[in-house]
């Protein structure tokens, strides 16, 4: 496995467990509001989108531009939720808690994984899987 391929790897953890905390939350911030819940929705759908095309295209750029687009805004998302509210979909701030933490975490280090993955040039055969010889029977 080269490092390309594994540091790949890791923006799809990223969005997975990004995706997985997300999709746990939507009830808890639909219950706060729609704004909120429609934005957790929406973070959840986008997250999990990103993991299906990570996985099926890994020599894809687009995919990866994606995820590190998604991990900027919801870095950014939360850091307004936190200061200043973000108008509309959550107006007051939140206090800060160490759920919300430790997922900021894994998406800042999925987005400097997608950043260096972007500066890097992509080649479809640092991503080849080992095929099986012979026939099937």
């Amino acid at each position: 496995m080269t490092a390309q391929a594994l540091e790949h790897d890791l923006v799809i953890v990223a969005c997975a467990v990004s995706a997985g905390i997300h999709g746990a939350l939507v009830g808890d911030h639909f219950a706060e509001g729609a704004g909120a819940g429609i934005g957790f929705l929406a973070a959840t759908v986008l997250l999990a989108g990103l993991v299906v095309a990570l996985t099926r295209r890994p020599a894809a750029r687009m995919p990866v531009l994606g995820a590190a687009a998604v991990f900027a805004a919801l870095i950014a998302s939360y850091a307004l939720a936190t200061t200043t509210g973000v108008p509309v979909l959550h107006p007051d701030p939140e206090p800060v808690d160490g759920l919300a933490l430790a997922t900021k975490a894994f998406e800042a280090v999925g987005l400097a994984g997608a950043l260096h993955l972007l500066r890097r040039p992509h080649t479809a055969a640092a991503f080849t899987l080992p095929r099986p010889e012979g026939t099937l029977t």
